[in-house]
Formats: structure tokens, C-alpha cells, sequence
């Protein structure tokens, strides 16, 4: 099932961020935009690429007033024994979510029951905790997270301007479509 306009339900987790260990909870993404990225597990192979990558377009999702949480079903401890141990993981500026019971990756319907962990999924979620994208890959296959900013650009964009869409590869700034019938079959 898609979780593509659902809220997310309630939970509450235990983070590293900063050097130190917080709380995180669904309370906590209200009022801003949130970025989830899971990925299956801390000292694996893909994942530092994918989350340094994403550690290189952190201070323009800033910018644009999303917050950005990796989340695996490790535990909090071992994301900071990883952040402390590699040089990729260690640039990481955004909080790190410790998902071990799985609550948080079943709820977003990436956890792989057979293997026992995450999936790599991204979702990016309004200030209201409602998914407005997500892309899901396969273990084997990397995100790039470029794809992040347009993609967080168009959501903003179409949540400000309810009677508009975002047409394939809308950068911002760029022409949008008023959907109605004189748009029927011009496209």
C-alpha cells in the first residue's frame, strides 16, 4: 500500500545527532518538512555512499526548512560507534534514527521481514507529517541525492499553489499546469 498522502502514525525513537543521544518522535517533524531516509544497515557498503551524498546537499535542504533523518534498524549506540569509525559517516550533520524493533521502517512498509532489515527508501514528508514522495530501490541500487532538491522544491511549490501541478523535470521557476478541460488533450 502506498504511503504516498498518509500521516505518519505516532512513534517515538532513539537518535544520535551532534555527538550526543536524543529522542526523536513524529511530534518532532510537524511544522517543517522532513526528509526519512532508510537504508539496511551501519557498516555496510552502500549505505556511507549514500548517506555522505546526502551529507553533501544537507546545507540546501536546510535552506529550504526540511530536516533530514537516516534511519536503519541499528541502534542508536551503533550509529555512533559507525559515525565515529568512518570517514564518510563522520560529516553527517543530520540525525541518525535507531530503529531496532523495526516499528519505524514497517510503518513506512520498507522493512524486509526475510532479511530483518530496512529497505532503501526516501520519503519526503510536509509539515503536517504527510508523505508527499517516496522512491523505494532495490539493496544493490544506490540514490542519488540531487534528486532530493527538485523533488522538495515541487512539493513545497504545489502545496503553496493547491490548483497547479509540477510537470516532468519542473525545476523552480519554471511553467507549471492548471489542470482543467481546455487542458484536456493539449499536452
Amino acid at each position: 500500500m502506498s504511503m504516498i498522502g498518509k500521516a505518519v502514525e505516532e512513534f517515538t525513537a532513539n537518535a544520535y545527532h551532534g555527538g550526543e543521544f536524543i529522542e526523536v518522535s513524529n511530534e518532532d517533524l510537524k511544522g517543517q518538512w522532513s526528509i526519512f531516509v532508510f537504508y539496511p544497515a551501519d557498516f555496510s557498503f552502500v549505505c556511507p555512499t549514500e548517506l555522505e551524498d546526502v551529507q553533501s546537499y544537507y546545507a540546501e535542504l536546510k535552506d529550504l526548512g526540511a530536516e533530514v533523518y537516516s534511519v536503519s534498524t541499528d541502534t542508536h549506540f551503533v550509529h555512533k560507534a559507525w559515525h565515529d569509525h568512518s570517514d564518510a559517516i563522520n560529516k553527517l550533520e543530520y540525525i541518525m534514527i535507531g530503529d531496532p524493533s523495526a516499528k519505524i521502517s514497517r510503518m513506512f512498509d520498507v522493512f524486509d521481514e526475510e532479511e530483518g532489515l530496512a529497505q532503501r527508501g526516501t520519503f519526503i514528508i510536509d509539515p503536517d507529517g504527510v508523505v508527499q514522495t517516496v522512491e523505494i530501490n532495490a539493496d544493490g541500487i544506490g540514490r542519488d541525492a540531487a534528486t532530493l532538491l527538485p523533488k522538495l522544491k515541487a512539493a513545497q511549490y504545489v502545496r503553496e499553489h493547491p490548483d497547479e501541478v509540477c510537470p516532468a523535470k519542473w525545476e523552480e521557476n519554471a511553467a507549471t499546469l492548471t489542470p482543467g478541460i481546455d487542458l484536456v488533450g493539449k499536452i
